[in-house]
């Protein structure tokens, strides 16, 4: 069984995201989604619901599991789920030469090797800091996350 993790902080999770969950999905077994916190990251959405979100928006894939990565480093959590591979979503090549020196740490470590998917065209724009930013200013970010990020935006504006 080919079992592979799907580390990041997911706040918020959004359309980019899911394409290459998806993607995943469709390459191995089982996916674990794991939800980190950066403790050097200021976060729009607790832990507890980008779990919910996560949760809630990935129902519908198969063999996709959603837990806390909880912390310490990623190659322990892999090392404790199971896992051999983690996989990666890149939108530039800014993004693979950041996440390259991740990846060959996480292999001498714990012999976790790191999988690159190439985000769709459609979504290379997309980050979670500039989605922040768009409807932090009042800008319109629903073409671009799932109902329960929107739903929680909306909870949270009245």
């Amino acid at each position: 069984m080919r079992r592979a993790v799907c580390p990041g902080s997911f706040d918020p999770i959004h359309n980019g995201h899911l394409e290459v969950i998806a993607r995943a999905a469709s390459l191995f077994d089982e996916v674990i989604v794991a939800v980190s916190t950066n403790y050097a990251k200021k976060y729009r959405f607790e832990l507890e619901d980008r779990l919910e979100i996560a949760r809630e928006t990935l129902t519908f894939l198969r063999g996709v599991s959603v837990l806390p990565m909880g912390d310490g480093l990623l190659a322990d959590f892999c090392r404790k789920q199971g896992a051999n591979l983690i996989v990666k979503g890149v939108r530039s090549s800014a993004d693979f030469e950041y996440e390259l020196p991740m990846a060959a740490m996480n292999r001498q470590l714990a012999g976790v090797e790191t999988v690159f998917i190439p985000a769709e065209a459609s979504y290379s724009h997309l980050s979670s800091t500039l989605l922040k930013e768009v409807a932090g200013l009042g800008g319109d970010i629903s073409p671009f996350v799932p109902k329960a990020v929107l739903k929680r935006l909306n909870e949270d504006a009245h």
